[in-house]
């Protein structure tokens, strides 16, 4: 290969260049960290010990030095927001708003903060009408995600299913099972009215938002129980098998009910049994037992608590074995059986609970809505032996 004499030429030429380039940047970055207060720093230092009110104090000393900054005002206005004082947060943002001269870019981040701001402070209609106003496509999604939050809180379910249905329409993220519950929502709003139409419309939509919408099976076949229509109701019971098998126990004590309603009590206690063979579920050995104990015996009760007793150990199977070894033992010595019946009784009402999957939050009775983060079907149907 001939050496190409031009390259003694471009080599030399090249590497001026990258000298000039990187002499240009570090220029840059140097004159973009020494613009920067010092308090700054002194902020960042606090944020990272987790000394929240030194840092509120640092970066106000930085907002004061660099006043132009809009990075700086938000980054302190996020910290009135994170220590819970909003007020200075809203009149952070208030008085960068009424700037004169500033442009539609900026004016549209310090709404978003603004909007976050009222969010935070419980200002729904001051947050709704922000967050509407945004239509820089940087916050549609945030926008979006907030009234969704806000319409829940509010229960206007209608638009929080408009919100919930744009916003998987954008993200890609699917809302299935959050439309779902809305409609339920509604359902339940309706049924208080007396409106059973439009109820039986709303769940009929939900099943078609979510098919493994449990919650809207249970509240049809409900719906058809009032009415005495029990085979229709059975019929929307069974289906929660091939939804959600774990809800089954929900629905037990309905199935044994309107199984008794039409005279076919022993069918509908041979249906549960069989659930429980497949399906294990505490909840469903509970109902089988109360009902064993009182149309077949303590025997037959105890043995059935028994058999589950050996495969998992539990508390609230142990419960059921000695309340029925009570009831059926009439001999000296029962009193110990009830006393010890009693105190393990005690230890299962302190302990069993409903754990939310996505904050722990722990619950005595089950919500369809977990209290603590809001999360839809958050709550196991069944509940849990947890630590005292």
């Amino acid at each position: 290969m001939e050496f190409e004499f031009w390259w003694l030429i471009a080599l030399p030429l090249f590497f001026t260049l990258g000298w000039i380039a990187a002499r240009i940047d570090i220029q840059q970055l140097l004159s973009e960290s020494t613009s920067l207060p010092a308090a700054y720093f002194k902020g960042l230092n606090f944020l990272i010990s987790d000394q929240q009110d030194k840092a509120i104090e640092a970066f106000t000393e930085a907002v004061e030095a660099n006043s132009e900054s809009l990075e700086l005002h938000f980054a302190l206005g996020s910290l009135f927001r994170r220590s819970g004082e909003v007020d200075r947060a809203i009149n952070l943002h208030l008085s960068l708003l009424g700037r004169k001269e500033l442009p539609a870019a900026q004016k549209q981040a310090i709404k978003a903060e603004l909007a976050q701001d009222y969010l935070k402070a419980g200002l729904y209609d001051r947050a709704e009408e922000l967050f509407s106003s945004l239509d820089d496509g940087r916050y549609q999604q945030a926008s979006l995600r907030a009234l969704l939050e806000i319409y829940i809180r509010e229960r206007e379910w209608q638009r929080a299913i408009k919100s919930a249905t744009e916003l998987e329409r954008i993200s890609g993220v699917p809302f299935r099972k959050e439309i779902a519950q809305f409609y339920c929502e509604m359902a339940v709003k309706s049924l208080l009215e007396n409106d059973t139409h439009t109820a039986r419309h709303e769940l009929e939509m939900a099943l078609d938002s979510n098919k493994n919408c449990v919650r809207a099976n249970i509240m049809l076949g409900d719906m058809e129980a009032s009415t005495n229509a029990h085979k229709a109701a059975l019929s929307f019971w069974k289906r929660i098998e091939t939804q959600q098998s774990e809800f089954l126990g929900m629905v037990a004590p309905k199935i044994l009910a309107s199984y008794k309603a039409i005279g076919a009590f022993g069918e509908g206690l041979d249906l549960l049994k069989t659930y429980f063979k497949v399906h294990k579920l505490p909840s469903l050995l509970s109902v089988l037992f109360e009902n064993t104990l009182s149309e077949e015996g303590a025997p037959a009760a105890a043995q059935m608590v028994l058999d589950d007793l050996e495969r998992k150990p539990s508390l609230q199977t142990l419960d059921h074995l000695l309340k029925a070894r009570a009831q059926g033992n009439q001999v000296a010595g029962d009193s110990d059986t009830v006393l010890i019946q009693q105190t393990i009784r005690n230890a299962i009402g302190n302990r069993n609970a409903y754990c939310c999957d996505q904050c722990g939050f722990r619950a005595r009775n089950f919500h369809w809505q977990c209290p603590a983060c809001n999360a839809w079907e958050a709550l196991p149907p069944e509940p849990k032996e947890t630590a005292a």
